[in-house]
C-alpha cells in the first residue's frame, strides 16, 4: 500500500495550460463629435469647471440621451439662476458654490441616472434609493415622461439643503 504524501514532501500539481485570449479587445466605442464612451454611453469629459465642459459632456452623451441632457441642464439652470457646474468623475455635477454639489447625472446603457446628494430629505421623495443613505436617485428611461414640475422642485429643495463636499 503506498502512502500518500502532503504538506512540503506532496509532489507539485501540474501547472494549468496558459489560457489563450479569445478575440481582441473592442476598441472604445466613440460619439459624433469623437469623445470615448465609456461603459454604458457614459461620455469621457476631463474634469473642469464652469458651463463649457458640461455642455461637452451633454453634446457627447449617445443618442436620445442627449436631449434629455440639455433639457436637463436647462431645467437646473432655470431653477436655480447662476448655479455652478462641473465635470467630475465622467459625470456633470451642480451645486450653489464650487465643489459643494447637490446634483449630479451619469449615463447608463438603458437611462439617465440623476443623483441627487440630499434627496433623502425632500418630500416627496425621489423613487431611487441607494447605499448611502442621503443620496435619491432618479432614473430617467427614453421612454419616460419626465415630470418637469415635480423635477423643478426637487432641484429647488436640493439647492437649499447643504451640498455635498467633493
Amino acid at each position: 500500500m503506498s502512502e500518500k504524501k502532503v504538506g512540503k514532501n506532496a509532489p507539485k500539481a501540474a501547472s494549468p495550460a496558459p489560457r489563450s485570449k479569445i478575440g481582441r479587445k473592442t476598441p472604445p466605442t466613440k460619439s459624433a463629435d469623437g469623445v470615448v464612451l465609456l461603459t454604458g454611453g457614459n461620455p469621457q469629459i476631463a474634469k473642469g469647471y464652469g458651463n463649457a465642459p458640461v455642455q461637452q459632456y451633454i453634446a457627447a452623451m449617445p443618442g436620445w440621451k442627449s436631449d434629455l441632457g440639455k433639457r436637463l441642464d436647462r431645467l437646473v439652470v432655470k431653477t436655480v439662476p447662476g448655479v455652478e457646474k462641473a465635470v467630475k468623475w465622467n459625470s456633470p455635477f451642480y451645486g450653489v458654490e464650487k465643489d459643494v454639489w447637490f446634483l449630479s447625472f451619469h449615463c447608463m446603457t438603458k437611462y439617465v441616472k440623476v443623483a441627487f446628494f440630499r434627496g433623502a430629505q425632500f418630500s416627496p421623495l425621489p423613487p431611487g434609493t441607494s447605499k448611502q443613505p442621503d443620496v435619491r436617485y432618479l432614473d430617467i428611461y427614453e421612454t419616460d415622461e419626465l415630470d418637469e414640475a415635480q423635477f423643478m422642485d426637487w432641484v429647488k429643495q436640493a439647492s437649499e439643503l447643504p451640498g455635498e463636499k467633493m
